[in-house]
């Protein structure tokens, strides 16, 4: 074989080997981005996954119990701050009484205050509201709340939106049943307070606590046929 075609096939052949070579090594470099790529997707996911929004869930009470108070099987917490000494309040009787409100599960705003300490004895204060107890004129709360309690007693009373001011549908859409609460009551009995206790009624969405806080005293209680007829 002429030596002129023995160099001719070394170079060939070097030359396949280089090229062999470099296909080995840009392979080797596709197979290390691919794993890199892969790499960098599967952290990308995890990442996208961790940082999904939680769905939001309604807490199954708002209302916790609260120390000191008595809790019904209804829902309603009830306190005795003071005892009273005359007429005890029942089903059909009419109750003289004073209150205090508060959105107690909203920053405790008052949406009723009367003079003198949270809780007192109402000194001083001659603007009294009155109801008939089982009629339906003042929340489910307070119908309960009032009965056992004498002349002089004052009560604490906190409860959930089931016990409290109607609304149409579910309580979490915001609709008012009473916007005026001039049928059920108690009604706030200044501009303010209304505004108070409405923001918290209407407010949409499972985010705000709607619990209510009342603090009342028995005036006096009016039996049927009794002195003070209604």
């Amino acid at each position: 074989m002429p030596t002129q075609w023995r160099i001719r096939d070394l170079r060939e052949l070097c030359l396949r080997r280089v090229v062999a070579c470099l296909s080995l090594a840009t392979a080797a470099r596709g197979l290390r981005v691919t794993r890199r790529g892969a790499a960098a997707v599967a952290a990308t996911s995890v990442a996208g996954a961790a940082i999904q929004p939680a769905r939001a869930e309604r807490p199954p009470d708002f209302v916790t119990k609260q120390p000191g108070f008595t809790q019904l099987p209804s829902g309603l917490q009830v306190k005795d701050v003071k005892t009273g000494e005359g007429a005890v309040a029942t089903r059909g009787d009419r109750v003289v009484y004073e209150w205090e409100g508060y959105t107690i599960g909203y920053f405790g705003r008052p949406f009723e205050k009367k003079a003198g300490t949270r809780g007192g004895d109402f000194e001083g204060e001659r603007d009294y509201s009155r109801f008939v107890v089982g009629k339906g004129e003042v929340v489910p709360a307070l119908e309960e709340g009032v009965v056992g309690v004498k002349e002089g007693g004052v009560r604490q009373i906190i409860f959930p939106p089931e016990l409290g001011y109607p609304m149409i549908g579910d309580e979490r859409l915001g609709n008012m049943a009473d916007p005026s609460h001039e049928r059920v009551g108690p009604k706030p009995s200044s501009f303010s307070g209304s505004r108070a206790l409405d923001f918290v009624l209407t407010s949409k969405g499972d985010n705000l606590d709607k619990t209510l806080l009342i603090n009342f005293k028995v005036v006096r209680v009016d039996k049927p046929g009794g002195k003070y007829r209604f």
